[in-house]
Order: C-alpha cells, then structure tokens, then sequence
C-alpha cells in the first residue's frame, strides 16, 4: 500500500473523517414539495392582495368547488365524455400509425412517394382543421375525434418510421434469403425492433390526444370537461372553471403514469427498461 494511499484513509485533524457526501433526497420528495410550493403560492396570492380573487381564487376555493362538482352527475358524465372520446382516438390514431408505418417503413418504394407528402401534411395544426370538422359534422363527437386522431396519428407514425428504419440489415437479409413470409419478417424481425419506438409514440400521443381532446371540447363545444370549462368560464363561476382545470390535469398526469407503467411492462425485456429497473 502507498503512503498516498495510507494518507487519504487517515482521519481528518480532530478525530473525524473527511467530509462525505450526503445521500441525495429522492426525487418523489423534490416533487411533493414543488408541489406544496405552488399550492401555498396560489393560496397566498389572492389573499394578500397581489392578484384579484376575482379572476385567481385561493386553492382552498378551488378544491371546494372541486368537490362540489364531484357531487353532480354532470361532472361525471363530463368527465366519462372526455375520456370516452380520448379513448376511441388514441386507438384509431395507434392502430393506424402502426399499420401504415410498418407498410411504408418496409417498402423503399412507398417511403420515397410519400416522404414529402407525409412532410406536408404533418406539420399542419390540428387546430386548423376546426373550421373543417364543426361544417362537417357541427358540435358533435366526430368533430373532436377527427383532431384527435389526426394529431396523435402523426406521434405514432413518425416512431414507427423510425423503428422499422432501425431493423438490422442483416437481419432483414437473413430474413429474405431465408424466405420468410412478409407477416413471419414482420413477425420476427420488424416487430421486436420497432416495438420499444411504437411504445414511444404510444406515450407521446397519448398526453397528445388528451390536449386535443379538451381543446375540441372547449372551443367546438362537444360534451365534455372542456366545454364545462367554457361553460363555466362564461357563467362567472370561476372556481368551477378552476376546479375542472385541476381536474384535466390530474387526469394529464394518470395517464402519463398509466403510459410509463405500460411501456416497463411491455418492454420488459428490453435493455433499457431492465437497466433503469436495476
């Protein structure tokens, strides 16, 4: 053993080790008190004066209306529309962008002709298509599901391309020389390396397809929280309108930890998914 060595492992003057580091505080406690912080910001704001409670109520407020409008069967039948149609556009949005991402990912031919068409199109606002939606089909369910499924389509999409662009060559050539079938190459090969992508897109459309959602409810008008929300918003009765806000973010952060739940267990198997587990 060097002297250097012996030197470090001595004991600081005193008769105390050297400084060490502390454990770090773990991240769901940083959270909770990020958290409390803005909680207490938004009960002390209005009260002091620094804000008129008129347009920023205490939270205390807030949370009261929030039960209030737990009691009433509108803001459940609210609440299952908005999920409802979230749903039923998320599934569309999913199974479209698998199909057609693995149809074109697969064929060069057809990844050329639609490159630029695909490059067009997906830059568009879903917002923009507003004005298209209510002439076709006014304030009805159809309206919100179409934004919904064209916004989140182009999540699922784009991960897919990248997941089937990310096959191993020399797997796919093993594959063709092999002989395999178009579904058993899809099957064995394209599936297994595009999944952790499609589980990607999957979690990103689904934050995606609740945005859209509230939006179509509240400016379109279909049923929902959204439209409670305006509702609210014009009635005066800003604590409601305030207490469904809360609401559409709870139900922002469910499905965000319902999406990584999935993902871990989907892709259990996948490194990445095991390292962040260990």
């Amino acid at each position: 053993m060097t002297s250097a060595t012996v030197e470090s492992r001595r004991p600081a003057p005193g008769g105390t080790a050297g400084p060490r580091r502390g454990r770090p505080v773990p991240a769901g406690v940083l959270g909770a008190l990020g958290l409390l912080t803005l909680v207490a910001v938004l009960e002390l704001v209005p009260r002091l004066g620094l804000v008129d409670d008129r347009f920023l109520p205490p939270f205390s407020s807030m949370v009261s209306a929030l039960v209030d409008e737990a009691g009433t069967p509108t803001f459940w039948t609210a609440l299952g529309q908005t999920l409802r149609g979230w749903a039923i556009g998320l599934a569309v949005a999913l199974v479209a962008g698998v199909v057609l991402g693995i149809v074109i990912g697969s064929l060069p031919v057809v990844r050329a002709a639609t490159s630029s068409t695909i490059e067009f199109l997906r830059p568009i606002p879903s917002v923009a298509l507003i004005p298209l939606a209510v002439l076709l089909w006014g304030n009805d369910m159809k309206s919100t599901l179409i934004l919904v499924v064209y916004a989140t389509f182009w999540q699922v999409l784009l991960q897919v391309l990248y997941g089937v662009r990310d096959v191993d060559p020399v797997a796919r050539e093993t594959a063709r020389s092999y002989r395999f079938s178009p579904l058993t190459t899809v099957r064995t090969v394209t599936w297994p390396t595009a999944l952790p992508y499609v589980m990607t897109g999957f979690r990103l459309g689904a934050a995606v397809a609740l945005i859209l959602e509230i939006t179509g409810e509240l400016v379109i008008g279909t049923p929902g929280l959204g439209k409670e929300i305006g509702v609210a918003q014009s009635s005066g009765a800003v604590p409601q309108m305030y207490a469904l806000v809360i609401v559409t973010g709870l139900i922002g952060v469910v499905v965000n930890l319902v999406a990584r739940w999935g993902e871990r267990r989907v892709l259990r198997w996948h490194p990445s998914i095991r390292a962040e587990v260990g």
